[in-house]
């Protein structure tokens, strides 16, 4: 067998040591993980439904009635949604900010009308003539409650807008300075 240098024999195996080395990144290379094409569809998020609150409208509006609002709608989107006020609408009296709730009334009342809070002959003022409405009703018209002042009526407008419309009479005890004994005497005089 012949003898092959020791120059030779390195070349050789460099050589070969490339060889492997391209064959193995040619063979490893298409083997390596990369990723297939995979079709991007196109997927819609269905919407969440909007829950619709029912609320009447009355009074001086143009056209009264029971109306579907969406859910966080204020007063004034009911007042809209019965045709807007009417020339007469006294709309000082109401917070067209407030939210309404499902199975509220909006109360519209009219300028001069019995919307206003009475006063009596020693310019005090005296019990509302109907029921005073929690979800719309202004700090003059809580003021009209007996045992209510300016103050506590203060406080249920920040109640009010702190949490949204009441859902009860009885949420009034949380207001700060209604306890019991007064929430009894205006239970019969308010209204959601």
């Amino acid at each position: 067998m012949p003898q092959i240098s020791r120059g030779r024999a390195l070349a050789y195996a460099l050589a070969l040591l490339v060889a492997l080395v391209l064959a193995g990144r040619f063979a490893f290379g298409r083997s390596e993980a990369r990723p297939a094409a995979t079709p991007v569809v196109a997927m819609r998020a269905e919407p969440a439904p909007v829950k619709k609150l029912l609320v009447h409208v009355v009074g001086a509006v143009r056209e009264p009635g029971l109306y579907r609002l969406d859910d966080g709608s204020r007063v004034d989107d009911a007042l809209q949604a019965a045709g807007g006020p009417k020339p007469r609408a006294n709309l000082e009296l109401i917070n067209l900010a407030a939210p309404v709730a499902d199975g509220q009334q909006v109360i519209v009342p009219v300028r001069g009308g019995d919307g206003a809070a009475a006063a009596s002959a020693g310019g005090l003022p005296s019990a509302p003539a109907g029921p005073v409405h929690l979800n719309s009703a202004t700090l003059e018209q809580l003021d009209t409650l007996p045992g209510i002042g300016p103050v506590t009526a203060q406080k249920i407008l920040e109640y009010r807008n702190e949490h949204g419309a009441f859902s009860s009479v009885d949420e009034l005890d949380s207001v700060p300075g209604i306890g019991p004994a007064r929430l009894a005497d205006l239970k019969k005089l308010v209204d959601l």
